[in-house]
This record gives C-alpha cells, sequence and structure tokens, in this order.
C-alpha cells in the first residue's frame, strides 16, 4: 500500500491544483478522494486568490478509472451496503458541484476516464483531451448503470452517441471525445506540462486553451456517426440489436457482440436513463441516479459483475436473468421509483 496521500491539492499562481494520486490504482477515486475535493472546492470557492481550478492526475496510464469497485464488493460481502450508498450520495453531490462550480474548472485528461473519473471531469467548464485520452461509460459490463451524471450528459451528445456510449461501453479517443464534446479542447500531451504553467498566469482560461489546442483530425467516429444515429434511435434494445445484426458490416458486428456480453437488466435501465434524461435537468438527473443505485446496489447482479472483472477476472458473469426479453416493464420502471422523501438526494 502507497503512504502517499490520495489526493493532493496546491496553489500554484492563481490556480488551484488538484492532483488524483492513486496511479497503482488508474487514480480510482475513494470515499476519501470525493469528500476531501468537495472539502476543497468550497475552500477555494471562497479564496479571492484562487481564480480557477486544474485537476490533473498522477502517472501516464490513467486520469481516473472509475470508483473503487472493490471496496464496495466488500461492503456488499460484509453486509455493509449502506456504507456504499453513503459515499454515492457525497459523489452525486459532489458532480453537481462541479456543475455549478462557479470558477472555471478545468480537468487535464491523458489517459483512462471511466466511470466515476467522467464525474471529476465531464462536468467541469473545460475538458483537455491528451493523446491517450480515453473515455467510457463501461457499467452495463459489471451490472451497473452509466453514473455519475449520464443521465444528463449522454442525451445531450450529438445525435444517438450517448445512446451508443450507454449500451455498448465503447472507449472514445481524443479525436472522437473532440468531435463529439465529451472533450472541449484537444492539446497534444507533450504540451500538458507547458499548458499547466500557463494555466497558473491570470491570463483568461479560455484564451489559453484557445492557444494550445491543436485542429481537428477526423476520427473514426464521425465516419460511423450516421449508422449511429440510424439504429441507435430504434425504440428498444432488442431492435437495437436486430438491427445491428442486419448490417453485414464488421463495426455493427463488434457493437451487437459488446451488447450481448453486457447484464441484460442493466441495458434496459441504461436504455431508460438515455431516453429519460434529455428531459431531466442536472439536479433531477443525479436524483434519478441516486434512486437507481438504491436498488442496484441491493442487488447481486452488480456484484456478480465485479466478481467477473475484478475479483475473479474470469470475465463470465452469470446475468439473472440472462436474456433481454426476461427484464419487464414493471421492473424497469421499479429502479426509477421515488424513494422515501427522507432518502431522496436533496441537492
Amino acid at each position: 500500500m502507497s503512504s502517499e496521500p490520495e489526493i493532493l491539492f496546491e496553489r500554484r499562481g492563481c490556480a488551484g491544483f488538484v492532483t488524483l494520486n492513486r496511479p497503482h490504482a488508474l487514480n480510482a477515486a475513494t470515499d476519501n478522494m470525493v469528500r476531501q475535493l468537495a472539502k476543497q472546492l468550497d475552500l477555494w470557492e471562497n479564496d479571492s486568490a484562487i481564480d480557477r481550478v486544474v485537476v490533473r492526475a498522477a502517472g501516464e496510464r490513467a486520469f481516473c478509472a472509475g470508483g473503487d469497485i472493490r471496496a464496495l464488493y466488500e461492503q456488499y460481502r460484509a453486509g455493509e451496503v449502506q456504507k456504499s450508498i453513503d459515499f454515492w450520495r457525497v459523489e452525486y453531490t459532489l458532480n453537481h458541484r462541479i456543475k455549478h462550480y462557479p470558477k472555471p474548472y478545468v480537468a487535464l485528461i491523458d489517459g483512462i476516464v471511466m466511470g466515476g473519473g467522467v464525474g471529476l471531469s465531464v462536468h467541469g467548464t473545460h475538458r483537455v483531451a491528451g493523446d491517450r485520452y480515453s473515455f467510457a461509460y463501461p457499467e452495463v459490463g459489471i451490472g451497473f448503470f452509466p453514473d455519475v451524471g449520464a443521465t444528463h450528459v449522454l442525451p445531450r451528445l450529438p445525435g444517438k452517441i450517448g445512446m451508443w456510449i450507454a449500451l455498448t461501453g465503447w472507449r472514445v479517443n481524443a479525436e472522437d471525445g473532440a468531435y463529439c464534446g465529451l472533450a472541449t479542447h484537444r492539446v497534444t500531451s507533450s504540451q500538458f506540462p507547458e499548458l499547466e504553467r500557463a494555466l497558473e498566469t491570470d491570463e483568461s482560461v479560455g484564451e489559453i486553451l484557445k492557444t494550445f489546442a491543436i485542429s481537428h483530425h477526423k476520427g473514426k467516429l464521425e465516419d460511423e456517426h450516421p449508422l449511429i444515429d440510424r439504429i441507435f434511435a430504434l425504440p428498444s434494445v432488442e431492435e437495437i440489436l436486430a438491427a445491428l445484426d442486419g448490417e453485414m458490416n464488421e463495426f455493427a458486428s463488434q457493437l451487437a457482440r459488446a451488447i450481448r456480453q453486457k447484464s441484460p437488466t442493466s441495458l434496459k435501465i441504461a436504455f431508460e436513463q438515455v431516453q429519460r434524461g434529455g428531459s431531466l435537468d442536472f439536479a433531477e438527473a443525479m436524483q434519478t441516479e441516486f434512486r437507481i443505485v438504491n436498488r442496484v446496489a441491493r442487488e447481486p447482479e452488480f456484484y456478480e459483475g465485479i466478481r467477473a472483472v475484478v475479483i475473479d477476472k474470469d470475465n463470465a458473469p452469470k446475468w439473472n436473468p440472462p436474456a433481454l426479453e426476461a427484464v419487464g416493464e414493471a421492473k424497469v420502471a421499479g429502479y426509477f421509483a421515488p424513494l422515501a422523501a427522507s432518502e431522496e438526494l436533496k441537492l
């Protein structure tokens, strides 16, 4: 175990710098990290010497690969699911805080950004993609659902890209992230140290990023976007799969294979999230996710997914039910139902 602090804070010029500091664990976010960041944002909001917040990560592999799902698994095994629920309450409140933070919030992303890491970055005013940028919402592959604000973010991506991301867990690279707006700027990795130094100055964040940003390079997503829009607009996961099967091209086949590996229950939840999310404001989206997580966290499906992918690593989860057709509308609706008033997420 590392004796280093999990998250570091420092003032550099007019910027408050945050460093996610668990490179050995791909900077996966812990309860401690989330709570410390929330506290520091409060302090910096009221500090006139801090003009902007810059979030970076230690190591070269990941910005943040998600939450500490091994810890969630152990809490479930110990009968301590409420600890996990408490973590999500704090995490979702932080996501809402970042979304409405009154100062520029700049995430420098040069590696994997998934799950909880998305929540620490995508809601900020500026998201900078380096060469190693790799974005994904892979949750349906572990019996979970796209959270930390996905209900608001995904329906607002161009066309049906959000639905495609939610159902496939597909990784989005730097060029494609900039194309669809997940990243606001594309900067070459070698320029990140100089960019950090520039962000310490009192020049406006927008002007600095304009200077460092490279011109758009067409990625694969731009070419595949028409197919995504056509197929992922269909009214059910089953119809999407059938349409992909009928396409007779390799990309469509890859997507169909990816979807079939996921939890049927999670796929139905994710589909419903994206369908509903376009009409919800950010607070409503986070409250919706908190309702879902209160149910999912108490069921074995999520932990079977963690077992298969993280614990035993056999990549052979036994989903229950095993087929999309067995996940009825009433079951899906139950995940979105209001909680008792005292249990709802209050923002």
